[in-house]
């Protein structure tokens, strides 16, 4: 079994996350959080997820959305080699990018709930899920890159090994577990922490009184999974015309599907157009 098959086979069948140190240079994170702190600075306050009870501090969690009309940066970081091939073994191929967005928990900021992420988020809904639906293969595959340090004390995000297993939303009773159990996803700024999106996580509360904890979350799907947002018609055409052959099928125009067949050529006898 070579690496990129261990990795894969941690995320599938061991604790449901791993971690890889130094992907992307000071340099790099520099820019990219340089754009993000501008942007939280200046958009207005956007759709985030996940506060449970504190509404009232719904504001100390910011999400930047569309990154790819953002910034260069992002574009490169999307397209990381070493990230990709980790995807692609666990993923296939084929593969699609259902979202890239920055969440940044603020000083006081309350975090996440334990949960699941698209196209899961809402499995609790059971009779809206297939008949046996189940984790024996992956329909998603997360990424968070760290912008910042991951500290316990800034909210470094909070995890229960193996829970990807289970393909369920917790209840209360796990919500405990989760608590009492879980790990938390500490690291420094230029690492990466890849995950299996049944596993329970959340970002924790942020207790420092001067410390944001900041990262890009990047989200990849199978082909065939509709992605969270709509890449087609939200990213720039400026993006679009200077995409590589890999970020097209990430934006899924190399997918034919859906498709009007009563428009389609046929194929002839010999199996051509």
């Amino acid at each position: 079994m070579n690496k990129i098959n261990e990795f894969t086979d941690e995320l599938l069948n061991g604790k449901g996350y791993i971690m890889i140190p130094s992907v992307f240079s000071p340099q790099e994170i520099k820019e990219a959080n340089d754009l993000i702190n501008f942007y939280i600075e200046n958009e207005d306050q956007k759709t985030t997820h996940f506060q449970g009870g504190n509404k009232d501090k719904l504001h100390l969690q910011k999400r930047v959305w569309n990154l790819l009309n953002k910034g260069d940066i992002f574009v490169k970081m999307v397209q990381n080699r070493q990230i990709l091939e980790i995807v692609g073994d666990f993923l296939g191929s084929e593969f699609c990018l259902g979202s890239i967005a920055a969440n940044c928990i603020l000083p006081g900021g309350p975090g996440q709930e334990p949960h699941v992420d698209y196209p899961y988020w809402d499995i609790y809904k059971k009779k809206s899920f297939p008949l046996n639906i189940n984790p024996s293969y992956p329909l998603n595959c997360q990424v968070t890159i760290l912008l910042t340090d991951f500290t316990e004390e800034n909210g470094a995000t909070g995890v229960l090994p193996f829970t990807q297993k289970l393909c369920r939303y917790p209840n209360e009773e796990d919500v405990l577990k989760y608590f009492d159990q879980g790990e938390r996803m500490t690291g420094k700024a230029g690492d990466i922490v890849i995950f299996y999106g049944l596993i329970w996580h959340g970002a924790m509360p942020n207790n420092t009184i001067d410390q944001i904890r900041s990262a890009i979350l990047l989200q990849y799907l199978p082909k065939f999974v509709k992605p969270m947002e709509d890449q087609m018609r939200g990213v720039n055409n400026e993006v679009i015309e200077s995409a590589t052959p890999i970020l097209k099928q990430l934006l899924g125009f190399d997918y034919p599907y859906p498709k009007i067949l009563d428009a389609d050529e046929a194929y002839n006898a010999e199996g051509k157009f």
